[in-house]
């Protein structure tokens, strides 16, 4: 089915089921700890092996030598795979990382070894035994100090251009009645998910099977394919259920590559899963940013200028964070400039987290709109409304699809209470606690990508829905199920749903903020063709036909749909395309974030009192997994705006506090209440589902909102994140 004008009247309008706050139709198997994890495949891999990586001990140079004689003689031991045996090695498609090293050493931690032993502590036990000699090179670690020779990145498909320029904001800057010109910083930030990097690796000849934990299912055939240099169809990929993933587990990274290796040459199925450290500084992260922003006005507040440039660093040919990306379509004003600079240092990749250049970029834009509103002596929310526009600010005439950031800002202003906030900073005050609120505005783009399904109907009258879509906790499992229950006329208890598995149709998969409206909208187009099966079979017209409580209904003719497959089941698969209506029109959500805080008046320690989060993000699919979207992504701001910061030893060149005791993450008394309100609406540019992502909106625009709200409550501008008391103290 090819989408290509904005839909009009269908079977999702209905809203029984698809609209409605439905409980996760997998939380029990979740909850009684039944669910399949990557690592927990013992009955489909009997008598596996075990593998171990061991990581590079420098972060730049050669690997002269490896000493492996008392590894391979210790209990246990199976095989030993290094550069010199695991044969010709490519990198994916999508990351730029080697995933061996041998003997050039790319970065700190990546894996030199892997080491398979009949059980898990003989191949932790053996690596340790491994004698790895080393060249060091020396190696760029400090953005700061490569700032000057970043140049700008390379295009491709997920790299905005590297600079953008409308109008003359030199001049218009320059002749501004009111400016402000500041720099910011963001931290390199790790995805810290629950479930670590795991693989179970089995062939079959020349035929690979992985359990593993994969967001891209259809990503991560074609990048192992490349890898290991074997044809994607020999490639099967099975992912059913991900403990978090956050970009972190887009596509193949090393415990993919490493644990197929090990399979290969031990000649058995291999498990293999990331310690914490190596997640840290093997796999991927968000990298660290430096950002100048510029905005000039007239004295009324309406922005004549704005600028943004960014840089951050990365791997040779690795991707930029894309900081300016909600820059360039937020706020209105003629002149405009965004510039992207990428620096070379040689720390492990950085590449996608969780609404990646937006999420960084607004911990910026929406810290400088704050400090332009007090400039200006406007209030943020008011300053925020004035410079609202209803299109393309680059592109004048492109409507954006929808756009309800006014309306978000104006209901949360309501419910949260911001009349109650005090434009001076540092006047508000109970016992020993100063008191602030800040506000944030919240943009993400809304990508809608092709996506198939296959559904059958059997003789009971069951739908089964089979696609490779995958559910990193999002509820995925679902919505899916919601979808195929509204179009096919079925309560939800009479949907499966089977998802994770390359042999179904290829989905879009999870990530981008794409999943949840691109996969509905596969299982969507697949349902139509079972209707029209169903009809067909019945001897209905479809198009008259009604499909409701297990029936098919046209005027005072009824069957059951199981009727239809008592001969044998039904089944139908479709992919679901797109035309050229995201080129028409700016496709995006839009939201506002609200928080109020403490401080303490002699100890500057933060705590955080309220969130509020109003979302604008199509037709909601499931208010209730909607609702946990956001209030996950709320917590991940906190954590931004206040503790996570992976540090970097600049002499060694690595992240020292690589694991869960040292890289700080919130737990629950840090997160006090959280409201989430969505706002009712639909995008009938978007699919025949109307609906867009809401997961990465969630996140945008809230570490900025909680540094806003301590400088409310102190007076003290913190411009590089996180906001930590010492950084305040220094500032008393």
């Amino acid at each position: 089915m090819k989408f290509d004008k904005p839909a009009g009247q269908n079977p999702i309008d209905q809203l029984k089921v698809v609209g409605k706050p439905t409980d996760r139709i997998e939380g029990p198997l979740k909850t009684t700890g039944t669910a399949k994890y990557a690592y927990e495949y013992n009955e489909q891999v009997t008598n596996p092996a075990y593998g171990y990586i061991l990581g590079a001990a420098i972060a730049r140079g050669t690997i002269t030598r490896i000493d492996q004689t008392a590894a391979k003689a210790a209990p246990g031991v199976l095989a030993i795979v290094t550069a010199a045996n695991a044969g010709p090695l490519q990198t994916g498609k999508f990351y730029v990382s080697r995933f061996l090293a041998g003997p050039q050493v790319d970065h700190y931690h990546q894996a030199v070894a892997i080491v398979v032993a009949e059980t898990f502590e003989q191949a932790r036990s053996a690596a340790a035994l491994l004698k790895v000699e080393y060249k060091k090179q020396a190696g760029d670690y400090d953005l700061e100090a490569s700032k000057g020779s970043a140049q700008p990145p390379n295009p491709g498909p997920y790299t905005p251009p590297g600079e953008t320029l409308i109008g003359d904001f030199e001049g218009a800057f320059k002749a501004a009645e009111v400016k402000i010109d500041q720099t910011y910083s963001t931290p390199d930030q790790a995805h810290a998910m629950m479930e670590p990097h795991a693989t179970i690796a089995k062939w079959d000849g020349d035929k690979l099977t992985c359990w593993c934990t994969i967001q891209q299912l259809n990503w991560g055939i074609r990048d192992l394919g490349v890898i290991l240099g074997i044809p994607k169809e020999n490639v099967r990929l099975i992912s059913a259920y991900i403990g978090g993933g956050f970009g972190g587990k887009g596509t193949v990274l090393s415990d993919l590559v490493a644990a197929s290796l090990a399979a290969r040459a031990a000649g058995r199925p291999v498990k293999l899963t990331l310690q914490r450290p190596l997640m840290f500084n093997n796999t991927i992260h968000r990298p660290k940013t430096i950002q100048r922003i510029r905005i000039g006005a007239k004295q009324d507040g309406t922005i004549t200028a704005i600028g943004h440039e960014s840089w951050s660093g990365n791997l040779p040919g690795g991707m930029t964070e894309s900081t300016i990306a909600s820059t360039r379509l937020l706020y209105a004003g003629a002149n405009r400039l965004t510039r992207l600079r990428l620096a070379v240092l040689h720390l492990v990749e950085g590449s996608a987290m969780r609404a990646p250049g937006e999420a960084s970029g607004m911990m910026a834009l929406e810290i400088a709109m704050d400090e332009m509103a007090e400039k200006l002596q406007m209030d943020p929310v008011d300053f925020r409304i004035k410079n609202d526009t209803q299109e393309d600010p680059e592109k004048p005439g492109r409507k954006f699809s929808t756009r309800k950031l006014v309306e978000c800002l104006r209901e949360g202003a309501d419910k949260f209470g911001w009349e109650r906030r005090n434009a001076k900073p540092g006047i508000i005050r109970e016992g020993d606690w100063l008191i602030g609120m800040g506000v944030a505005a919240a943009m993400r783009g809304a990508p809608i990508t092709k996506s198939a399904a296959r559904v059958r109907l059997d003789s009971s009258g069951k739908i089964t829905v089979e696609t490779d879509m995958t559910d990193i906790g999002t509820g995925s499992y679902t919505i899916i199920a919601q979808t195929a229950a509204e179009m096919m006329g079925v309560g939800i208890d009479q949907v499966q749903v089977k998802l994770g598995d390359s042999s179904f149709p290829e989905s879009s998969g999870s990530g981008g903020q794409w999943g949840a409206a691109s996969s509905t909208s596969g299982v969507y187009a697949a349902c139509m063709k079972l209707r029209e099966a169903v009809a067909g079979k019945l001897g209905f017209d479809v198009e008259k036909a009604q499909f409701s409580d297990g029936r098919i209904t046209v005027g005072d003719r009824s069957a059951a749909l199981a009727d239809a497959a008592k001969n044998g089941e039904l089944v139908a698969e479709d992919t679901m395309t797109y035309g050229e209506l995201s080129k028409e029109y700016a496709q995006d959500t839009f939201g506002a974030h609200f928080v109020e805080v403490g401080v303490n008046a002699f100890t500057y320690e933060i705590r955080v009192r309220r969130m509020l989060a109003v979302c604008h993000a199509g037709r909601i699919l499931n208010p209730k997994a909607a609702r946990s979207q956001v209030i996950g992504a709320m917590t991940m701001g906190v954590g931004a705006a206040l503790m996570e910061e992976m540090v970097v030893d600049k002499k060694v060149g690595f992240f020292v506090n690589h694991d869960l005791a040292g890289y700080e993450v919130p737990v629950h008394a840090d997160i006090p209440h959280q409201e989430v309100i969505l706002l009712e609406d639909i995008d009938p540019t978007m699919s025949p589902m109307k609906a867009k992502g809401i997961g990465e909106l969630g996140i945008v625009g809230v570490a900025a909102a909680v540094a806003n709200a301590v400088y409310n409550a102190t007076g003290i501008r913190v411009r590089d994140y996180p906001v930590t008391l010492d950084k305040l103290l220094r500032a008393v």
